[in-house]
């Protein structure tokens, strides 16, 4: 009688080895692409020390994220394809986890997490935050003691900028000169408004009677965009500035002496500089 011929068995499939090669593969890949390339697309751009600390910050958050995206839908992809269901659908035997794959991703993404904490931090308070932080900054860029004073007053529906180092000048638009420390002194004289100069990485919320503080230090000449950043009444959308500058500081000398002869005899009719503005005779100190 024949022995009936034995198929031999297939060999195990070992998929976490090809999951784990694809993975890294592509995120070699796909990685240094996504920070050289898409990292620096990201807004607010180069035209500030804080814009351009951002544009970094873009880079590295996209860099870390690529692994984890690519991760993700490298496993869903591999899942739908080998392991799909043929035929009739039927409910499979349950799946227990493996705790020490479950505490591999704590680890990771919690160690991932903190790292990013600590990089941001550092990141936010290195150039003065970008941020409006209150009469009494808290966190000073170098050289904070030379920085020129600029104050930003919002009403409904316009901002216009204060000179105090020029004798207290009040323009329409916001000048700035290039490579230069600024202190901007953020207020407002109703609502409560936000001054976004977004090309220049800076956002700091404009509230009456208040200073909020905020450290900006221009780079290369450039066209300023500012948007009002909070809801302030029926024309906030209408509420921005695209015809401010950053110019060389020889052409910005040049300039505040136009806005001198042209401003000039009002500045007679306007309060005392101070960095709560208060237009209301009434309100006024002193």
């Amino acid at each position: 009688m024949a022995t009936p011929a034995v198929t031999p068995a297939s060999p195990a499939i070992a998929h976490g080895k090809r999951f784990l090669i694809a993975w890294i593969v592509l995120s070699a890949i796909a990685t240094p692409l996504v920070a050289i390339f898409l990292g620096p697309a990201i807004p607010p751009g180069n035209g500030s020390a804080q814009g351009q600390g951002q544009v970094f910050d873009n880079q590295v958050l996209v860099g870390v994220s690529a692994p984890i995206v690519i991760f993700v839908v490298v496993m869903l992809g591999y899942t739908l394809i080998v392991f799909r269901q043929r035929g009739a659908a039927l409910e499979g035997p349950p799946i227990r986890g493996d705790s020490r794959l479950q505490l591999l991703w704590i680890v990771v993404t919690s160690v991932t997490v903190l790292i990013l904490a600590g990089f941001g931090t550092y990141e936010l308070v290195k150039d003065g935050a970008g941020a409006g932080q209150g009469p009494s900054a808290t966190f000073l860029p170098s050289g904070h003691n030379k920085a020129m004073d600029v104050q930003v007053i919002a009403q409904q529906w316009e901002f216009t900028y204060r000179y105090p180092t020029y004798g207290g000048l009040e323009t329409p638009h916001l000048y700035l000169p290039a490579d230069t420390l600024i202190r901007l002194h953020v207020t407002s004289l109703d609502a409560i408004h936000s001054f976004w100069a977004v090309n220049l990485g800076i956002k700091a919320d404009a509230n009456p009677g208040s200073d909020n503080v905020v450290y900006l230090h221009t780079q290369k000449p450039l066209t300023i965009h500012v948007h009002c950043a909070e809801l302030c009444g029926l024309w906030h959308g209408y509420m921005f500035d695209n015809q401010g500058h950053v110019v060389p500081p020889s052409q910005f000398a040049t300039w505040i002496k136009q806005q001198k002869v042209l401003y000039g005899p009002i500045l007679k009719d306007l309060p005392p500089y101070a960095t709560s503005y208060f237009p209301d005779p009434q309100l006024r100190a002193g």
